[in-house]
C-alpha cells in the first residue's frame, strides 16, 4: 500500500483520519531532514523512522548532507519486503 492508499483507507475509517496519516508522515519526514542520525540503522545503513500515531515506518539512508527515503511500510508487512526497494 503506497501513501495515498493509505491515506484513502484512514479516510475511509474516519474523516480527518487521512489528513491526519498524512500530516505524521510529513512530520516524520521533517524530523528525518532536520537529525537523519536520530534513528537506528537496522540494516546495511538503512535507517527505520517511525511514523507517530500510525503502525508505519519511513525507510531511509543518510550520507553526509543527503537522506534518500526508500519506502514507507506498514509494520505488519513482511520486513524483507523494504529491502528490495534499496539498492
Amino acid at each position: 500500500m503506497d501513501i495515498a492508499e493509505a491515506c484513502v483507507w484512514y479516510e475511509g475509517r474516519r474523516v480527518g483520519l487521512g489528513e491526519e496519516f498524512l500530516s505524521s508522515v510529513d512530520a516524520c519526514i521533517e524530523s528525518i531532514r532536520r537529525r537523519p542520525q536520530m534513528y537506528p540503522v537496522i540494516h546495511d545503513g538503512y535507517r527505520r523512522a517511525p511514523i507517530r500515531r500510525f503502525p508505519y515506518a519511513v525507510f531511509y539512508e543518510h550520507s553526509e548532507a543527503t537522506a534518500t527515503i526508500y519506502a514507507l511500510f506498514h509494520a505488519s508487512r513482511d520486513p524483507d519486503k523494504w529491502r528490495q526497494r534499496v539498492p
